[in-house]
């Protein structure tokens, strides 16, 4: 009843209710089926260009189901008929096969689409965007441990490389927290550098620490970014994938350059907001805090930082170079915006 109560709602899952409700919501097993993204991701290329993309995996060894009073008769003869299926033939090596396509669509033919192209109910028509053969899918081995292999993977839609995004698909854009989120809380922490979840390439990250942490990749390097020790730099090729498409925000909210200005709040918190008193006790606190800078990158750590105080305040960034003992340069005080 609850069912279909939800269903009759939410008439959008119309379609989706008739796939189920057929013999395909009965699948003969998982070689006989086959498998859709659904969601609408991006695609980026080296000039920065985006297109809309769909996943599609096509089953070699064809469609084949059960009707509804076979499925029933099996369900009760052999609930793991299914994953059995699978496993024999993979150990009769009769490895199945799925290939997979693309459908493509650009931004202009987005804004032309009959429906929101990022509705995970809609589909796109074959005519209208043609299935593009990109790859092949084979199963040809079975997990040696099953918990190890099949138990902790954690699948999620955020595991991405580059040159394949987001798009503004509110299901997909709400998976891409829920689905990690409940990995953090079902295997742990650090499950992405698990064995079976590790990718060699995925972006470069700093993710780490926290229970079951393994140091083995990253061992005392520093988890935040930018930082001055280690050569992980994101992938620029790819920066402005975020744009706007016509006023709808794929995954940012960035108007205009006020949005990255972050000097004038500090500066008016300096020259507003404090008295004479209140200025001299920061100056001193951040001098007797940056005098403990040591190490290699000392000199360039206090040369960056120094030129944040001058772009916030001159006054506020002399008086902090002065008590480090700091040569002042053009660059430091250049764009100080008071």
């Amino acid at each position: 009843t609850m069912m279909w109560d939800f269903w009759s709602l939410n008439p959008e899952s119309l379609h989706q209710v008739l796939i189920l409700m057929s013999d395909r919501g009965t699948p003969h097993g998982y070689r006989h089926m086959h498998g859709f993204g659904s969601h609408t991701y991006s695609m980026i290329n080296a000039a920065n260009e985006r297109v809309w993309v769909k996943f599609h995996f096509k089953s070699q060894q064809g469609i084949k189901n059960f009707n509804e009073e076979e499925a029933q008769q099996m369900k009760g003869i052999n609930p793991d008929f299914a994953q059995e299926d699978l496993v024999n033939a993979i150990e009769n090596g009769n490895f199945p096969k799925w290939k997979l396509f693309l459908q493509v669509m650009t931004e202009d033919q987005a804004q032309d689409f009959r429906w929101n192209p990022f509705d995970v109910t809609k589909v796109w028509f074959h005519d209208e965007f043609p299935l593009i053969e990109v790859g092949e899918m084979e199963l040809n081995e079975i997990p040696v441990n099953y918990f190890a292999h099949v138990e902790q993977a954690t699948f999620s839609p955020s595991n991405l490389i580059n040159g394949i995004s987001f798009s503004p698909d509110k299901m997909l854009q709400g998976r891409l927290f829920s689905y990690p989120d409940a990995h953090r809380y079902r295997v742990g922490a650090n499950s992405h550098l698990l064995e079976v979840n590790r990718c060699p390439f995925t972006v470069n990250n700093y993710q780490r620490d926290g229970a079951m942490a393994d140091s083995s990749h990253y061992k005392d390097a520093p988890n935040y970014y930018p930082n001055s020790f280690d050569g992980i730099k994101p992938d620029h090729k790819y920066a402005n994938y975020e744009e706007d498409l016509n006023g709808t925000h794929v995954a940012n909210f960035n108007r205009n350059e006020n949005d990255d200005d972050h000097f004038t709040q500090p500066g008016l918190l300096y020259t507003k907001a404090m008295d004479e008193s209140a200025r001299q006790n920061l100056i001193k606190n951040i001098i007797t805090s940056m005098s403990g800078i040591s190490g290699e990158k000392r000199d360039e750590i206090i040369n960056r930082q120094l030129c944040h105080f001058f772009r916030a305040n001159i006054d506020l960034g002399m008086k902090i170079a002065q008590g480090l003992q700091i040569n002042i340069n053009a660059n430091m005080m250049n764009h100080s915006p008071s």
